[in-house]
């Protein structure tokens, strides 16, 4: 098991990752450094091993960078995790900072908060400047938290966090997954203020302003329907329930008045939608048990995980009187 894990998810990142992989080795002489490159065509693998020759350089051939993170997540045991991108856009000197977050005071999660800094000033497109903001007062108002910065890709983890972690998105909406996911299980989480620089000429971004935009909205919405289905369902019920309400009640009225039911159809419509109504409601109220049984079920998980972290840290106790009897 590292102490200290630095992960870089890569594609096409051959112009910047040798000095980001060489600035993390600086900082962090002593942790392992692991590049995954997800089907780079350019000379990535090399340059990155060109920065430091002991960093470690897997594959993972399915696209995304959710998809690259499940990887590593699954492979690498440490006791800290940092993560970053590898185009150089985040100064490495944080790293000590916010994995002595994890190790020393037992976070779960360390944010690498850019919209402190300098992110508006340093970040060429407009739209990103939006989109970053729309999302974190989003989720923080759906989800009740307070993040500075949701869609940050440097962050630092604790070992329950990352094997306790299940990756959905398999892109780049996998930042907001993560954020949604701490806040709901009651993590702790702490902000770190980290300059943000953007990308050197000729580095250019994977990330479409649009497309993956839409895609982290809808990621929003499918998990406020995970994590929140009473309050989700609950609102479709009310509409439903108010729309029924509002065209029942003249005809009620007319039929009060005159002894007759004047619009058959309008009574069937709204007879409907409260059945779909009530429909909603008790589909929330039964998703709302089961996501507390869920919750319950994944205390326990994170008992079971530190176990095992603490077995692992017994059995490298021991490996290293054998490695110095050697």
């Amino acid at each position: 098991m590292d102490k200290v894990a630095v992960l870089i998810p890569c594609f096409n990142e051959g112009k910047t990752i040798e000095k980001v992989v060489r600035d993390f080795h600086t900082v962090l002489p002593e942790a392992s450094i692991y590049v995954y490159d997800n089907n780079s065509t350019d000379d990535t693998c090399f340059a990155a091993r060109r920065g430091w020759e002991g960093v470690i350089i897997r594959k993972e051939y399915k696209q995304g960078k959710g998809n690259v993170i499940r990887r590593m997540f699954r492979e690498v045991d440490a006791q800290c995790y940092i993560m970053a991108d590898g185009d150089d856009t985040y100064p490495a000197e944080y790293a000590p900072q916010m994995a002595e977050a994890v190790i020393e005071r037992g976070a779960d999660m360390v944010v690498g908060d850019r919209l402190s800094s300098t992110y508006y000033t340093e970040n060429k497109r407009p739209f990103h400047n939006t989109g970053n903001t729309l999302v974190r007062k989003l989720v923080n108002w759906i989800f009740k938290c307070e993040f500075k910065d949701i869609m940050t890709g440097y962050r630092a983890f604790s070992f329950s966090f990352v094997k306790g972690f299940p990756v959905l998105s398999g892109g780049f909406e996998i930042e907001t997954e993560m954020s949604i996911h701490a806040a709901d299980h009651n993590l702790r989480v702490e902000n770190v203020v980290v300059e943000y620089r953007d990308r050197p000429a000729g580095s250019e971004s994977k990330l479409n302003t649009f497309s993956d935009g839409f895609k982290v909205l809808k990621t929003i919405g499918k998990m406020f329907r995970t994590y929140r289905p009473l309050i989700y369902f609950g609102i479709i019920a009310l509409t439903l329930m108010a729309l029924s309400l509002g065209f029942f009640i003249p005809v009620f009225i007319t039929f009060l008045k005159e002894g007759i039911v004047e619009k058959i159809p309008t009574m069937i419509v709204c007879g409907f939608a409260m059945m779909a109504a009530l429909l909603s409601l008790f589909t929330g109220l039964e998703l709302e048990t089961i996501r507390s049984k869920n919750k319950q079920d994944f205390e326990f998980q994170l008992k079971v995980m530190d176990l095992h972290y603490k077995q692992l840290l017994q059995d490298e106790s021991r490996k290293l009187p054998e490695a110095g009897e050697d």
